[in-house]
């Protein structure tokens, strides 16, 4: 099984590319609205794996913000990544080094961090694989929306706009149907989300920060209602 990791994890990561391809194509579209060049977007997304961050980051170019203002929001927005890549980290093994660990932080995303997360044991190799699919059909997808222009309906680019939250849960169903307090934890989450959503005082903190709170308090709740057995074997992939 390890000489073909990094086929497996290839395989692993082409649902999470076509769910891309269909999200960058309406970010490619949105793009060259806001007034960038085909070129444009697609190093954008060569150089970026964040939708949100992408997203938002377009307004801001659009109007000639300065660099402090897309910084912060990046920040803003991003900044669950570094708890994901935290996560991740007490999954490899010893195959990851420490430069490559600046390579696979580039790669992790929700949907990469949601098919790792979902392994015992993982190696370089596979997280290499997995995150290689995810990022061409990121980059093409920008490519071929920004290339087609506005040529699409409304109707159309907004419903691939939020085809990766299906995917998203196409990813989370399947491990919550088997273990009991993935679901549990999956669920805490989603009603701390809502609450951010609409209780007043609650609605004002940024998106990038309800992300952070729901996973962290969801995460802490579970850590400590149904603790994860370290002595249990784990399986190499």
């Amino acid at each position: 099984m390890k000489e073909n990791s990094f086929l497996k994890g290839i395989v692993d990561g082409l649902s999470i590319c076509f769910g891309y391809l269909a999200v960058a194509f309406a970010f490619g579209i949105s793009a060259v609205g806001n007034g960038l060049t085909p070129l444009e977007a697609t190093l954008i997304s060569m150089t970026n794996l964040t939708s949100a961050g992408q997203f938002a980051a377009l307004p801001i170019i659009s109007a000639g913000g300065g660099l402090i203002e897309m910084a912060l929001t990046q920040l803003v927005i991003n900044l669950r990544y570094m708890l994901m890549s935290i996560s991740l980290t007490q999954k490899f093994d010893s195959s990851i080094k420490f430069y490559n660990r600046f390579l696979i932080a580039f790669g992790v995303t929700d949907e990469v961090f949601g098919v790792a997360s979902s392994k015992q044991k993982i190696g370089k190799k596979y997280m290499y694989g997995l995150i290689l699919t995810p990022f061409l059909g990121w980059s093409l997808g920008t490519f071929l929306g920004a290339s087609a222009g506005n040529i699409l309906p409304t109707v159309v680019t907004t419903a691939l706009s939020v085809a990766i939250y299906g995917m998203f849960v196409a990813i989370v169903f399947p491990v919550a149907k088997k273990e009991t307090s993935v679901a549990i934890c999956a669920t805490i989450a989603i009603l701390l989300s809502c609450a951010f959503e609409f209780i007043p005082f609650l609605s004002a903190v940024p998106e990038g920060f309800v992300v952070i709170i729901c996973a962290v308090v969801a995460s802490a709740v579970m850590a400590a209602l149904a603790p994860i057995n370290q002595d249990t074997e784990v399986q190499d992939v």
